[in-house]
């Protein structure tokens, strides 16, 4: 592995041997840094926003399934 960084961007190299499901889910885990870094959500907020989440795809899955 090896990282670069540039002016612009950080490149990081990777065999291509690497399981592309574990590299996909640590992508994902850097861009929900990158996001979560610009936010100004408290955690209580987050947190009314999850179950409300939550109810609504209760809702749509109770509808399917009854």
């Amino acid at each position: 592995m090896k990282v670069e960084r540039t002016s612009d961007e950080v490149i990081i190299r990777l065999p291509s041997s690497i399981n592309i499901i574990d590299l996909q889910e640590m992508a994902n885990y850097i861009r929900y840094k990158e996001l979560s870094q610009k936010s100004y959500a408290t955690e209580e907020q987050v947190q009314t926003l999850v179950r409300e989440a939550k109810v609504g795809r209760w809702a749509k899955a109770r509808k399917r399934l009854l």
